[in-house]
């Protein structure tokens, strides 16, 4: 067993540890309620910042440019960060590590429901205890800044944190110079109690970076969209897939792609429910109702743009629900050979992706996302849920439309 280390002790890695050059870094806890926690990981610059947002190891960006620094998954109370000391840039001087609750501020869930906090550095060689910090209780907060590497004098030490913070993974994100949106923090039910001082943050006079890209990648995951401006302009929602890299070939050497084609289902705020897509013709209208549009129909996933549908977001309040899916025209349901993935991005927001990433091979229509009027812009959810058909979905998400058999 390692070195017990206490709350704000700083402690030597790879000083007692000669020619220490690879480490693991594990966060382990007990939840209850089946609290659903991420780890996460910042490599911090001499502005007390990350110096790019790829410098921000989680669940979406799960290895670091060079990979010195990468996040593995194990239990559902275990993560585990593999780093490569020898490796990890010169302009990064620290590496914070950190835990979240997922939707935390949405379900108003804190620490309070977690025990058994800890963090362990091990020897991946032997897989030895080289230092164990078991972090304190917490109560209100739903973040924890739960310790750091550092480099000191061309060696790599340890300082237990230890802190929390109340607001979620946007305010961890923040004190890191990583700007991302999420839901409104809700009103405190009681006053957060006294905590020991922390250190003044280092003052960076670079503006916060602002992450290009969000994955949902867990089922039910969902995000607002930021409004900044009086309208909202257009949503481009694009499907994408394997551009042909696992097609088979038929006879004569013509290519047999699978078809996937992209639609919608729509519901206005006059409870007016409609459908958009290329089998049947129903291409909609962009400027004018129902404000949706499918710009094409692409049969083979070889071009560039696959398939976009455009959202007049300047119409938003003339929405209630869409439901964004994707189907195959034609063949076996073969998802797993689609690589299939929507694209939602908006002027004033971070690319949202949704991949079909989870497979039913038995079934040719997958409900890929809900875009959902949330007063005067939209919520994103990811759904990933696959159906024998249109009809089944339908009904399943209660537009009980009528239909008929299509073609293209």
């Amino acid at each position: 067993m390692g070195m017990t280390t206490i709350k704000g002790q700083k402690s030597d890695v790879t000083k007692s540890n000669p020619g220490l050059s690879k480490i693991t870094v594990e966060l382990s806890w007990t939840a209850n309620d089946g609290l659903d926690l991420d780890a996460s990981a910042f490599l911090i610059g001499k502005s007390g910042k990350v110096n790019k947002e790829e410098d921000f190891i989680f669940y979406s960006n799960p290895r670091s440019t060079n990979g010195s620094v990468s996040l593995q998954t194990g239990s559902s109370e275990r993560q585990r960060f593999d780093i490569d000391l020898m490796n990890v840039p010169l302009d990064v001087e620290k590496i914070a590590f950190t835990l979240t609750i997922y939707d935390a501020i949405a379900r108003n869930h804190s620490f309070n429901r977690v025990s058994s906090l800890c963090l362990r550095i091990l020897n991946p060689s032997t897989n030895s205890e080289i230092i164990q910090f078991p972090l304190d209780s917490f109560t209100i907060e739903n973040a924890i800044v739960a310790g750091e590497l550092y480099r000191h004098q061309g060696q790599w030490k340890f300082n237990a944190i230890g802190s929390g913070f109340h607001g979620g993974l946007a305010a961890l994100c923040g004190n890191f110079g990583i700007e991302v949106s999420q839901e409104k923090t809700p009103e405190p039910k009681a006053p957060e109690p006294k905590t020991a001082p922390k250190p003044e943050p280092v003052v960076s006079t670079s503006p916060p970076i602002s992450i290009t890209k969000i994955e949902l990648k867990k089922k039910g995951e969902a995000i607002s969209l930021k409004k900044t401006s009086a309208n909202l302009g257009q949503l481009l929602v694009n499907l994408n897939w394997n551009k042909g890299t696992k097609q088979n070939t038929g006879f004569f050497g013509r290519s047999k792609g699978i078809d996937l084609d992209l639609g919608c289902l729509y519901e206005l705020s006059d409870g007016y429910k409609g459908c958009i897509q290329a089998l049947g013709g129903n291409l909609g209208e962009y400027r004018d109702f129902p404000y949706i549009a499918l710009d094409g129909d692409d049969r083979t996933g070889t071009r560039s743009e696959g398939e976009n549908l455009r959202i007049n977001g300047n119409n938003v309040k003339e929405f209630e629900r869409i439901l964004i899916y994707a189907f195959i025209y034609e063949g076996v349901a073969k998802w797993a050979e689609t690589d299939g993935v929507v694209t939602i991005t908006q002027a004033d927001n971070p690319a949202i992706e949704v991949k079909m990433d989870v497979h039913d091979p038995r079934k040719r229509t997958c409900a890929v996302a809900m875009i959902e009027r949330q007063g005067d812009t939209f919520n994103i959810r990811r759904l990933v849920e696959y159906f024998s058909g249109h009809q089944e979905m339908d009904r399943y998400y209660g537009w009980n439309m009528r239909w008929t058999s299509g073609s293209k």
